[in-house]
This record gives structure tokens, C-alpha cells and sequence, in this order.
């Protein structure tokens, strides 16, 4: 059995049950559906670092719902670095100050080396003619995505549904709050993470749409091509940022800063963002963006900021428990 396969509390177990030396090897604790990512990036991030320091280094996979990793390495899963699809994740992190408190701030973009956006995944020929927000709300349309409660991807779907209400003509939060209460009510069923809304979608058959990040829709498309799944970016969505950051006090006692800073800092390498764009992830190097634009339909994004105030108002009046996110589920 390799790490990448024990779950969370099975990893602190074992890892942390190795004495601290200075090594070459890192723990990427990761959100659920960025697999086949890392699956790519990490073993030409492996030669990058043996070209500059001659040395090896291994890097261990985790990967489940962005909020419940959090949870998990506050528990005690020894995570060197976590490349999160949710800010307010890392942001537990730092306030509980395993990761620095500027962490923003140390890395390019705030401190997200590549981003996406809520878009959608449908039936071959799209026979519901799924295109935008709107139509998830329709009574004939089942859509498929997981509990915001415990995945980051799943809670930009929400926010992205709330937004586009938001800026619709009228648009007020009492109408948003029943607009997205309307599609909560289509869905079969909350999976607890990315990777389970997909089993769910594409290998059991069930809902319309499945409703996760663009470069997720891409891929998925591409993994069950037989099926003949098509991808559909609509008009307007949401910033999504996937930030990451250095887990301070865990790469300090495994004596892997240097290997984690630099890992960290790859991510922004035309080299590794020439394997996000073919991973179907927008990037933020300015040539690399150019050479795949065609690849990438525009769409008007909105953002955190503009729409909500934020991200600590977001976790204030949405998140926190007994806010818009629990009353959107009490009513749907």
C-alpha cells in the first residue's frame, strides 16, 4: 500500500510516527479531484530538483474534500504543503498558526499559481440544453455536485449559483437564497467530495449535469470519452482561486523546508504551467495563458471580493454555522 492511498488519520499515524530528519520528501496535502494533477506535475518537479540539487526527492499524495483535509492536518496529518481549491481552508491553517499568517503574500497571484472557475459537465448532445445557472433550477434538471459543507469545490458552486442570482435583474438575497434553494432541491444526493460526485455522475449514471471546476469538467470528458460527455463553460461564473501555501511548523519539524519552498515556488515555472494548461487549468504566466487561449471559452468572471465582500464575510454570514449555507439547506 502506498501513502497516497491511506486515508487522513491513517497517514498521521504512520508519518508521524518517523523520527524528524532532514530529507528530500514532502507530504502535498491536496484537494480531492487534483489526482491526476499532481499525478503529472510531480514527478517533473522529482527532476527539476534533482537537476538543481542532485538529489531525489519523493512526494506523497493526500487527497479528500478541501475542508476536511484542513480538519485533518489540525489533527495532525504532517502536511508539508497544501495546495487547496478554498482560501477559508488555509486560512483555518494560519489562524491556528500552522501556516504564516501573510501567506498571500508569499507567493505571486495571492499566492494561487493557477485558477478555474464553476462550470458544467452534461449528457452526450446535452439533451436537457444545459447552458447556464438558470438552468439548474429548472424542475427537470437533476444536478449533481458535493456538500459545500466539506468541499471546497462544491462550496464555490454555491457561491457561484448565490452570485449569479445576485446579478440577475432584481436580484436581491432573498431571491438568491431561493434560487439556489431551488437547486440544492435537485440534487440526488451531497457527496462528501469531488472524486464521489463524479462516481456518482459518470460511473453510476445519475442527474443532468455535474457542476464542478471547468478544468475538472475537461478531464472527466476526456476519462469516460465513451460516453460522450460534453463540457459547457457558462457566461458567467465565479473567480475560483487554488492557493497554496507552506505548512510552517510541519516542514520546520520534518526538515523539509527547502524542498516544500521550492516545490511551492515550481508551480509558477512555465514548465509546470504548461502542464496546468494541459491539465485544463487556467494559468498566470502571461505567454503560456496566450498559447492556450483558444483552448479556454471566455466567460465573464466574477469574484469573492465584488460579490460578497470578501472571504471573511463570506465565512461570516454563508459558512458559519447557522448561516445562509444552513438555511439555503433547511429550506431547499
Amino acid at each position: 500500500m502506498t501513502i497516497r492511498t491511506l486515508p487522513a488519520a491513517a497517514l498521521a499515524l504512520l508519518l508521524g510516527a518517523a523520527p524528524a530528519l532532514a530529507q528530500d520528501k514532502i507530504l502535498n496535502v491536496s484537494y480531492d479531484i487534483a489526482r491526476e494533477l499532481f499525478e503529472a506535475l510531480n514527478p517533473e518537479f522529482q527532476a527539476h530538483w534533482k537537476d538543481k540539487t542532485g538529489r531525489d526527492v519523493t512526494i506523497d499524495q493526500s487527497h479528500a474534500g478541501s475542508s476536511k483535509q484542513a480538519r485533518a492536518i489540525l489533527e495532525g496529518l504532517p502536511a508539508d504543503v497544501v495546495t487547496f481549491n478554498q482560501e477559508t481552508d488555509v486560512d483555518v491553517l494560519a489562524q491556528n498558526g500552522l501556516v504564516a499568517g501573510d501567506w498571500r503574500e508569499a507567493l505571486p497571484n495571492g499566492a494561487s499559481p493557477y485558477y478555474s472557475l464553476p462550470a458544467f459537465l452534461v449528457r452526450k448532445g446535452n439533451p436537457k440544453g444545459i447552458e447556464d445557472w438558470s438552468d439548474l433550477a429548472r424542475d427537470d434538471v437533476q444536478a449533481v455536485f458535493p456538500n459545500p459543507k466539506t468541499s471546497g469545490n462544491a462550496r464555490y458552486t454555491y457561491l457561484a449559483a448565490y452570485a449569479y442570482a445576485l446579478t440577475q435583474d432584481g436580484g436581491t438575497p432573498e431571491k438568491a437564497q431561493e434560487f439556489v434553494g431551488k437547486i440544492f432541491a435537485n440534487v440526488p444526493v451531497f457527496d462528501t467530495g469531488g472524486r464521489a460526485a463524479t462516481q456518482t455522475f459518470a460511473e453510476r449514471g445519475i442527474g443532468d449535469v455535474l457542476i464542478t471546476f471547468e478544468a475538472e469538467t475537461k478531464g472527466i470528458a476526456q476519462q469516460y470519452a465513451d460516453q460522450g460527455l460534453q463540457a459547457v463553460t457558462p457566461p458567467t461564473s465565479l473567480f475560483a482561486a487554488f492557493p497554496v501555501a507552506l505548512v510552517t511548523e510541519n516542514a520546520e519539524r520534518n526538515g523539509s523546508t527547502e524542498v516544500s519552498t521550492e516545490y511551492l515556488a515550481w508551480l509558477y515555472s512555465p514548465q509546470a504551467q504548461e502542464t496546468l494548461a494541459q491539465n485544463h487549468f487556467r494559468t498566470t504566466d502571461p505567454a503560456v495563458t496566450a498559447k492556450y487561449a483558444a483552448e479556454f471559452p471566455e466567460v465573464k468572471l466574477l469574484t469573492v471580493d465584488e460579490v460578497f465582500g470578501g472571504w471573511d464575510k463570506v465565512t461570516a454570514e454563508h459558512l458559519a454555522e447557522g448561516g445562509i449555507l444552513d438555511t439555503v439547506f433547511i429550506n431547499q
